[in-house]
């Protein structure tokens, strides 16, 4: 690996992220195992989870290992005013490794550079979610087969959406077509549509989803996300930009399967969960598994 720790998805090459894969699939057969026994992994939450943390912390008991950390800042010393160079500096001594999520851009990083043990960046602002999309990842090679050759249709909060942004980045290493389907005001930003240019991959962006979902492999469901804006207004008039229904899926691939990074709001409508085409409770579970492949590979423990 080029680093110990795992903060952007470009910090895996297509070789590693192969191989990371195909150890979750290892550990979906066989997850409990003795591999972190004497080991301790400290969750640092500066932002809600129930998903991301959660499979952090099965993941880490099925292997035998110990958790610390918090799940609300307002009980630590960060309420006292201390800085995230010394919460880590302070943590970097209790753990092996720090799984961290944290409203900032660049945050992650930031604490990777300081500590000396091995840093998951599980969300940093609208940056990136780099475990989220390895999980994808296994999401879409279990259900396609393949990671070749897919047209993804990602739909929703384009713009502050840290899953998406990640996803794309990792997809576009195969040879992926995408479908952007977001209201003006949450199109995917300008910056990874130039990524795309430069590497001669195909996207659509539009407004209709129902002109684009029939042709599409995976459907990534997003939720317009509260805590990314400003002013409530603005999220007042997107919130409900895109339902998801059951009967918007008849003319559908049968082998399309729908993901979503959860939680939903609006954006699915429970008639889909009894869906077979609905994948992301089950896309939830791939979670223990994938990050069981990520901790082992930093620890250089697989």
């Amino acid at each position: 690996m080029k680093t110990r720790s795992l903060v952007s998805i470009d910090d895996l090459n297509t070789e590693e992220i192969t191989k990371i894969l195909k150890l979750a699939a290892e550990f979906e057969k066989n997850p409990v195992q003795d591999i972190l026994n004497g080991k301790v992994v400290a969750t640092l939450f500066f932002e809600p989870s129930t998903r991301t943390r959660l499979s952090f912390e099965s993941a880490v008991s099925k292997l035998g290992g110990k958790v610390i950390g918090f799940t609300d800042a307002s009980s630590t010393s960060v309420s006292k005013g201390e800085t995230l160079n010394d919460t880590i500096r302070t943590v970097n001594n209790y753990a092996d490794m720090i799984v961290m999520r944290h409203p900032i851009e660049g945050s992650a990083r930031y604490a990777s550079e300081i500590a000396t043990v091995p840093v998951i960046n599980a969300g940093d602002g609208a940056n990136q979610h780099p475990t989220q999309t390895l999980l994808d990842l296994y999401s879409i090679l279990k259900t396609q087969g393949s990671l070749d050759q897919l047209n993804i249709c990602m739909v929703g909060d384009l713009k502050y959406g840290r899953t998406v942004h990640s996803l794309l980045m990792a997809m576009s290493r195969w040879r992926t077509s995408f479908n952007f389907v977001a209201p003006d005001e949450l199109k995917m930003p300008d910056e990874y549509k130039l990524y795309l240019d430069n590497l001669g991959l195909e996207y659509h962006e539009t407004a209709d989803l129902a002109s684009v979902i029939d042709n599409a492999d995976i459907i990534y469901m997003t939720r317009v996300q509260r805590e990314r804006f400003s002013d409530p207004m603005e999220y007042e008039k997107v919130k409900n930009a895109y339902v998801l229904y059951d009967h918007m899926l008849s003319g559908t691939k049968s082998g399309m399967r729908i993901l979503h990074p959860l939680p939903r709001v609006n954006e699915i409508n429970p008639d889909v969960d009894a869906n077979d085409k609905a994948y992301y409770f089950e896309q939830a579970l791939n979670g223990v598994y994938t990050r069981q492949a990520i901790i082992c590979t930093l620890l250089g423990l697989k």
